[in-house]
């Protein structure tokens, strides 16, 4: 049966619906950097997602060609996430998403290394027939974080969000914002197949204890 990192690392992709503090450790992943609203139709965040896909597959598919992964094993690509930021702005502005910044990502196994990426970006690349210059192999480190599973449309976020701080609050934590610790979303549902409402999405926030 394929390594499934969901059902493997629970605590980090199936929170409960209340907020919890957990530790991220070290992680590799495949990532686009880009800026703007990332519901625009065939905008940069869309393209972006195709990329990553296209990546994430090549490299699940490699065991078919002529590169071998040392260490490898079947696994199921896991689940899109993505690290959402504002200038100047602390936590997000859900009303202006024109002015996101986002690094858009899918986690890696820890036995895909730097040159097996390089070899399945231009293997893509070929293959897709699709510019996969803007992949970066990127490794993130979060720490002590609070996360919580948000159930609904995207817009609906801030109520998850005013609950997880009033639980920092109770609790001795404050949130930690900077431009290395961001405002984390992973994306468990299918938006093309399941209705807003049913969406299911692990908002993650970084923190440090006061």
């Amino acid at each position: 049966m394929a390594f499934d990192f969901r059902k493997e690392y629970k605590e980090f992709y199936m929170p409960k619906n209340k907020p919890e503090i957990v530790h991220v450790p070290r992680a590799n992943y495949i990532a686009v950097r880009g800026k703007g609203n990332p519901n625009e139709e065939g905008g940069a965040y869309q393209q972006a997602v195709g990329v990553l896909y296209a990546v994430a597959y090549t490299l699940k598919m490699s065991y078919k060609t002529d590169h071998r992964i040392e260490g490898f094993f079947d696994y199921v690509v896991p689940p899109l996430e993505g690290f959402w930021w504002q200038d100047h702005t602390d936590g997000v502005d859900y009303s202006d998403k024109s002015t996101f910044n986002w690094i858009s990502v899918i986690r890696l196994p820890d036995f895909v290394t730097a040159a097996d990426f390089s070899w399945a970006v231009e293997a893509a690349t070929k293959k897709k027939k699709l510019d996969c210059s803007s992949v970066e192999y990127l490794t993130m480190e979060e720490g002590l974080c609070v996360q919580i599973m948000h159930t609904g449309s995207f817009d609906d976020e801030p109520a998850t969000v005013a609950l997880m701080d009033d639980y920092l609050a109770q609790n001795g934590y404050v949130n930690d914002f900077s431009q290395d610790r961001l405002h984390h979303e992973i994306y468990l549902s299918d938006a093309r197949k399941v209705a807003p409402e049913k969406w299911k999405t692990v908002i993650r926030h970084p923190v440090r204890k006061v």
